[in-house]
């Protein structure tokens, strides 16, 4: 019997003939030695898909958490507080309808071109980003100019991370074993609580400086030190080949030739089922990791170096549990756990507030640990395997990363936004907001009901 890796060069095992020449052992020696260790090769793939996606989180992140801290101070000053606020939100939210353009951009040079290439030139674009918004004026240097700048620098992230998703996912789905899939797709999806997490703790370390020296230099300290991350991502990155997949497409002529076109005439069912299935991870991630940063902070009155010690808590334990819950969903229905996964977290959401609202610190770190580590995690973990397996791998980078961005722009980019919003509008109450959450998550639950319908079938 065949075993799976003995296929013919377009992924078929029609192509074989039932009697192969034998190898001597001197060929089969020379043979094994020459290829590099299966699981060393994996470890290497992991660690390039996991490097750059921590560095773009971990930069994409500091800003969110710095917004509610510094940016409405700084760049945003008015003589409303809850202007400022909403304005340093907004430019936080304006990458999300960039992360779409970048998207479309990078996807195209993925599927045509190759992932590698791709992965250098986002890293690069968001860590340059980066670094120029800790070297910015503020607006008592330059005026408005300060914002103005700051918000065309948030669109050049905007437009990298747009395009890093997908690379990332991609570099260790692709390699990865048919059932082990969900263990390698959680793996860039850790990126983003390992990046919060350093996120997290620097900021929370910087905020027991003076608050003059925080608000003047302190702050700048993470965006400009990401150079040095930037250079170890580039230099881990550069040793990786092509993923098996996308050499088996470009030696066989599958490539196509308009991705986006082909996405949109035959896939856009998957598209439309992927951005569904992102509401219930980017929702919730931006009220349970990002927004509780003011509330606890403007409302119920914990220091904000506690709030963000309890966010790089919650998000040392969503490190810790989604490769367990990735791995997990290779041994189950991925469709049915992502739905179980959306429907705990409507479950959750009002009994969160309530014991959140009780002002007690130990309240605030068990409802964050819980809904952000545990709730949260859950559903990022598969959340990238379960958008990759629609779409077919000549148009896999495009259709994965336009569903996924999207998405995020829809449900992510106003999540800060609708959530102030909705504190203010309602005099400080806690239930519009649970309501949003419920209903970020209630997309998801009818979205997963699709999943399987969509699916492209590899042969």
């Amino acid at each position: 019997m065949w075993s799976d890796h003995e296929v013919g060069p377009l992924g078929s095992t029609a192509s074989l003939k039932p009697h192969r020449k034998k190898r001597s052992p001197m060929t089969t020696t020379a043979s094994n030695q020459s290829a590099p260790p299966k699981q060393q090769l994996n470890k290497r793939v992991l660690l390039g898909s996991l490097s750059g996606s921590i560095i773009e989180w971990f930069d994409f992140l500091v800003y969110g958490t710095v917004a509610a801290l510094v940016f409405n101070k700084m760049y945003f000053p008015t003589d409303n507080e809850f202007l400022s606020t909403i304005l340093a939100y907004a430019s936080f939210s304006l990458t999300f309808f960039f992360r779409p353009v970048g998207g479309v951009i990078f996807a195209h040079i993925g599927d045509r071109i190759g992932r590698k290439k791709t992965l250098f030139i986002t890293l690069m674009l968001m860590g340059g980003g980066t670094v120029a918004i800790g070297l910015l004026p503020d607006y008592n240097s330059i005026g408005i100019w300060a914002p103005i700048l700051l918000m065309l620098l948030r669109i050049l992230q905007g437009i990298g991370i747009g395009g890093e998703w997908g690379g990332a996912l991609l570099l260790a789905y692709e390699y990865a074993p048919k059932n082990q899939r969900g263990l390698y797709g959680a793996v860039p999806q850790m990126g983003i609580s390992i990046g919060m997490l350093l996120a997290a703790g620097v900021v929370s370390l910087l905020t027991l400086m003076p608050e003059e020296q925080f608000l003047t230099w302190g702050w700048r300290i993470p965006f400009v030190g990401s150079i040095v991350l930037v250079f170890i991502g580039l230099a881990i990155r550069n040793g990786l080949d092509e993923t098996p997949e996308f050499k088996r497409i470009r030696d066989s002529g599958q490539q196509v030739k308009m991705p986006l076109k082909e996405v949109l005439t035959k896939y856009w069912p998957a598209v439309l089922v992927s951005i569904g299935a992102k509401a219930a991870e980017t929702g919730p991630f931006y009220i349970f990791g990002t927004y509780i940063v003011a509330y606890a902070t403007n409302f119920l009155g914990i220091r904000n170096n506690m709030v963000l010690l309890a966010v790089a808590c919650a998000a040392l334990v969503a490190t810790i549990w989604m490769p367990l819950f990735g791995s997990f969903s290779d041994r189950v229905n991925r469709a049915t756990l992502y739905r179980l996964s959306a429907c705990a977290t409507i479950v959750f959401i009002v009994p969160y507030y309530l014991i959140l609202n009780t002002g007690a610190v130990w309240a605030l770190f068990v409802t964050t640990v819980f809904g952000f580590g545990i709730l949260w995690g859950s559903v990022n973990a598969i959340l990238g395997t379960v958008i990759a397996e629609n779409f077919a791998p000549e148009v896999r980078y495009t259709g994965a990363t336009l569903g996924y961005q999207l998405g995020a722009a829809l449900f992510g980019g106003t999540a800060p936004l609708i959530a102030a919003w909705m504190f203010e509008a309602s005099g400080g109450q806690w239930w519009p907001i649970a309501i949003y959450v419920a209903a970020c998550c209630m997309i998801s639950v009818i979205a997963s009901f699709f999943i399987k319908r969509v699916a492209h079938q590899e042969n």
